[in-house]
């Protein structure tokens, strides 16, 4: 085990992990034992009415285990790594006074990293510009506009499909208002931490968790979908396109089973077809979680199947400053 260094700044702990690994069922059973509060870090389940889709917590566990940032943000209007940054640094500061230690816990890994590491300089969202391109986009067509992005910036392109509308137009906007690709902009940023005002002023005790037999995870992911579909998820997906301002490209519509599912109440496909593409499009999660985590530095990894996972994550816990965990 990797002790924690002796650091004068207050602790923060990354609860991390692919899809279906049990991320939040650990994080309950931590806060039962210590002076924890949750934030989530899931980019779905901050959007209102994204419920059993987004796997968000019954509420008999939301009170025994108050998640912060959950369900508070209209589905309509998207949210950037950016926000959430600045939202949790928020709730952390406000949970450290309360003499508790922030546990954040979720799978979205650019929010881990954006919070981490801070954000490349970039200009703030031009609304001129974004209609501009919307107007493009409804006359030429998404497709035309990924090949726009491809010739002034080939790298960003190579990683956006021709239907990722809202990224697609976040690297063209940025391009018109600096005339630096978004790409540029991204390998600017410091490497291993932000510096200055956008430093993360936290010892950081980082854990993920995941079982060790990926096909016992594809086969987890494959029930929990046929479990959610048994809650109704059909109804909630139904329900939301009833709601004014939403549409199929916008984030939260096109959040994993939930853009499955419109695009089956949309006469696209059939519903075993509908499943089938749900069940892969949640498998394809896990592995770019994955491959994020391969990479993540100071890592403790946890067996999800331990009969003992709580006590050894209490174990590596324990290496915080111990005045933390303290009792008064």
């Amino acid at each position: 085990m990797v002790a924690m260094p002796v650091s004068p700044q207050p602790p923060v702990i990354f609860l991390m992990g692919p899809t279906c690994s049990g991320k939040t069922a650990l994080a309950v059973a931590l806060v039962q034992r210590l002076p924890l509060e949750i934030i989530n870090v899931d980019s779905a389940l901050v959007y209102r009415g994204l419920d059993i889709g987004a796997a968000k917590p019954e509420q008999e566990v939301l009170a025994k285990a108050p998640h912060r940032l959950l369900g508070f943000r209209d589905p309509a209007e998207p949210y950037s790594a950016a926000e959430f940054r600045a939202d949790a640094l928020r709730e952390i500061a406000d949970i450290h006074a309360a003499g508790r230690v922030p546990l954040l816990v979720g799978g979205t890994m650019l929010y881990f990293r954006a919070l981490r590491d801070g954000l490349a300089d970039m200009p703030p969202a031009d609304e001129a510009v974004r209609a501009r391109l919307t107007e493009d986009a409804e006359r030429l067509g998404w497709p035309a506009l990924h090949a726009r992005l491809a010739q002034v910036d080939p790298e960003a392109a190579a990683r956006l499909k021709p239907n990722d509308r809202q990224r697609l137009q976040r690297a063209l906007e940025v391009y018109e208002l600096t005339g630096v690709p978004l790409s540029v902009h991204h390998a600017r940023q410091a490497p291993g931490g932000a510096a200055g005002e956008n430093a993360f002023p936290y010892t950081v005790m980082q854990l993920a968790i995941a079982p060790p037999d990926r096909a016992l995870l594809h086969a987890r992911i494959e029930a929990r979908l046929h479990d959610m579909l048994a809650q109704g998820l059909v109804e909630e997906v139904r329900a939301l396109r009833a709601e004014p301002g939403l549409h199929a490209g916008l984030p939260a519509m096109r959040s994993v089973g939930y853009r499955q599912v419109w695009e089956y109440l949309d006469g696209d496909y059939d519903y075993d077809e509908m499943v089938r593409r749900a069940v892969v499009a949640t498998r394809q999660l896990a592995k770019r979680q994955f491959t994020w985590l391969r990479g993540w530095p100071a890592l403790h990894w946890l067996d999800s199947d331990a009969p003992d996972l709580t006590d050894r994550a209490l174990s590596l816990l324990e290496s915080l400053p111990e005045s933390v965990f303290s009792s008064p």
